[in-house]
């Protein structure tokens, strides 16, 4: 039983590593060069709205899915766009002048990498006040978190077998939402969503 056991764990970590590299390589190849995007942005700008938009992201390179969708369906931006991207530290703890780097990009658009220790858990409100705290100008009630929320479909043509990806999917719904994971004030998020085939 024991064996048996651990078994079963072992085959739901691969299959939830494995589905994971299938989502990330599926969502590269949507995604744009993130300086490219910034730069036809300003030589186009589209109509502007007051506050800070946060848009995360796992590649801070690449645009978000959710500032794609959102400039697609709204085309409109904020007048402050953050580019979001988690990091984790091998330390358990960092200190708060290491939590945050921030990196202009242009008038409208900044990129900002936040660390957290391996024993800490990611509280980005705290994150960007600490970067507030350092010279970027930054209100809470103005500000808008943008996350991109994926409705993965199992395939039998690609990826993993049918029966697996089924298993991955329903593990990848009761995972925690980023929003409570972030600490994100509810008021304050907007998900975007896409559909992507494993």
């Amino acid at each position: 039983i024991p064996l048996m056991l651990g078994g079963v764990i072992m085959f739901l970590m691969y299959t939830w590593r494995e589905g994971s590299r299938l989502l990330s390589e599926k969502t590269r190849l949507s995604e744009v060069p993130l300086q490219g995007l910034v730069d036809s942005l300003e030589r186009r700008p589209p109509g502007s709205v007051p506050g800070t938009a946060v848009f995360f992201t796992s590649d801070p390179d690449s645009a978000p899915t959710a500032l794609l969708h959102s400039l697609k369906h709204y085309k409109v931006l904020h007048e402050r766009n953050v580019i979001l991207t988690i990091r984790a530290s091998n330390l358990p703890t960092v200190s708060d002048a290491e939590k945050w780097k921030l990196e202009t990009m242009s008038d409208r658009f900044s990129r900002l990498q936040a660390t957290f220790g391996y024993m800490e858990t990611p509280h980005v409100p705290r994150v960007l006040a600490l970067a507030g705290n350092g010279g970027w100008k930054f209100d809470m009630m103005t500000t808008s978190f943008f996350l991109s929320r994926r409705n993965v479909r199992a395939s039998k043509y690609q990826g993993m077998p049918m029966w697996q990806d089924k298993i991955f999917i329903a593990m990848a719904r009761n995972a925690n939402d980023a929003s409570n994971y972030f600490r994100l004030p509810p008021g304050r998020v907007v998900e975007v969503g896409s559909q992507i085939t494993v």
